[in-house]
């Protein structure tokens, strides 16, 4: 399952998305308001656009969907970007959209859960409830690139970044070699 919020960063969700679609993942794609205007204004895109990516598009507004419910398992949940207000919600235990209530219920489950925060200077109400998300077996993984790398441009960065979320969703991918790749 992957979440798009109001946070700026809608060329690193669209990047996941291509990445789960080459994996042949099937994929649940929830897309708040703001995540909209944001793929709007960053990409020129709209969801619909991105619908051929994925296996289903919900509505946020859609809390009778499938994966509101801890008795349909998912292989994990990224939201990339994630906005701070989505943030709190979950740190809060907020369910009332589909995505909080996604997110809720892979922490309930304790299924695989990664937020990729996109705010910068962070505040410390926003890192403290990274901290304790972390703490509860969320895998926070801010949009940090890796200039060990070398990137050539900022398509590197984000193929990187997307990269590191598919990492931890368990979905193999070609987005990036990592540090000194080779032979174990």
């Amino acid at each position: 399952m992957i979440g798009v919020t109001g946070a700026s960063g809608a060329a690193l969700a669209r990047c996941v998305l291509e990445g789960l679609k080459a994996a042949r993942a099937p994929v649940a794609l929830v897309v708040t308001d703001g995540g909209a205007a944001v793929l709007r204004e960053e990409l020129g895109v709209s969801v619909d656009e991105l619908a051929p990516l994925v296996r289903t598009v919900y509505s946020d507004r859609a809390l009778d969907a499938p994966i509101a419910s801890g008795s349909r398992p998912t292989r994990g949940m990224a939201i990339v970007p994630c906005s701070g207000t989505t943030v709190a919600k979950i740190a809060g235990g907020f369910a009332d959209t589909l995505l909080s209530r996604a997110a809720q219920v892979h922490l309930k489950e304790r299924r695989t859960l990664v937020l990729v925060p996109r705010e910068t200077p962070m505040s410390t109400i926003l890192l403290r409830q990274l901290a304790e998300l972390s703490a509860l077996g969320v895998v926070v993984l801010p949009p940090v690139p890796a200039f060990y790398l070398k990137p050539a441009s900022v398509e590197s960065v984000v193929d990187y970044l997307a990269g590191k979320v598919l990492d931890h969703l368990g979905v193999a991918h070609a987005l990036y070699t990592g540090w000194k790749a080779g032979p174990a």
